[in-house]
């Protein structure tokens, strides 16, 4: 599996378009086209420099108050919903130095403070450039920053327990219930992100969880039962639960890829169904959105 170093990621930054990030001046220009691949490879493997799909400042989305959310790109998944494919591989991004980053966050730190906001790190997957990620998570949560890491767990092994230390709220998508669901949703094993839930249970860290209905996919009841009984051996630090109503407003980007788009038939689950499953989480006892 390629991961964020080796295999098949693409570090030249000639290579894939450049996209800048949605909230306005949060891209910077670099001149980090002088580097070499050596120079590169080495400058990711110790955390200097990531490649970051886009920018996003948030209000009420990705955890509390006011959030710069920072898509970065990579992901070992292959979640058929995807609504930001163009993540999935190391291909479409800016080159962007780890110091730079910490200073563009840290300018936001009134707002944050103001809001009860802070910094989102999402994707693709967060913890698919790690080193990078580890650094900034750091960095950010010394300077007094909220921090939030949105995830799907695949590769929660990665983080180390001082890591955990340094992250302040983990979003936690489960993406399915069962073992067969999960692999025909994301091409990857459900186990992973069970494991990663058991170890921030166990230590008390906060989180909320995201589940995606999708008709026909995941919305089956026993999926929908066997997702509230993983997450119920969670419950002592699972804050809420966002049952959210899948989307195809990511089929034109799979389609500019030239990616399979399997849902294109798929409709967004009606209200009333996705009321019906969060009533089954509320029956548990969470709090959900």
């Amino acid at each position: 599996m390629a991961d964020g170093i080796t295999g098949v990621v693409r570090l030249s930054p000639e290579e894939g378009e450049k996209v800048r990030g949605a909230a306005a001046g949060l891209g910077t220009d670099n001149d980090l086209d002088g580097y070499t691949r050596p120079e590169l490879m080495q400058a990711r493997r110790s955390g200097d420099v990531a490649l970051v799909h886009s920018w996003e400042l948030v209000t009420a989305v990705d955890g509390p108050g006011t959030r710069m959310t920072m898509f970065m790109s990579g992901c070992p998944l292959r979640c058929q919903y995807c609504h930001n494919p163009d993540t999935m591989e190391m291909k479409v991004g800016t080159l962007e130095r780890i110091e730079d980053v910490v200073k563009r966050i840290k300018r936001y730190k009134p707002v944050f403070k103001a809001s009860g906001g802070g910094l989102t790190i999402s994707g693709g997957e967060p913890l698919f450039q790690i080193a990078f990620a580890r650094r900034l998570l750091k960095e950010v949560h010394d300077a007094g920053i909220h921090t939030t890491i949105d995830t799907s767990g695949y590769l929660g092994a990665r983080l180390r327990d001082e890591d955990l230390d340094n992250i302040d709220l983990v979003l936690l998508d489960v993406k399915s219930g069962d073992e067969e669901t999960y692999k025909k949703v994301t091409r990857r094993e459900l186990q992973p992100t069970i494991d990663f839930g058991d170890r921030l249970n166990a230590i008390g860290k906060p989180v909320w969880i995201r589940f995606v209905v999708v008709p026909g996919l995941t919305d089956g009841p026993e999926n929908v039962a066997n997702v509230a009984k993983i997450v119920s051996r969670w419950k002592s630090n699972i804050e809420r639960i966002e049952v959210l109503p899948f989307h195809n407003m990511g089929a034109d980007k799979w389609h500019e890829l030239g990616y399979p788009y399997t849902l294109e038939d798929t409709k967004p689950p009606k209200p009333e169904d996705v009321e019906e499953i969060r009533e089954v989480f509320r029956k548990e006892g969470f709090v959900v959105y």
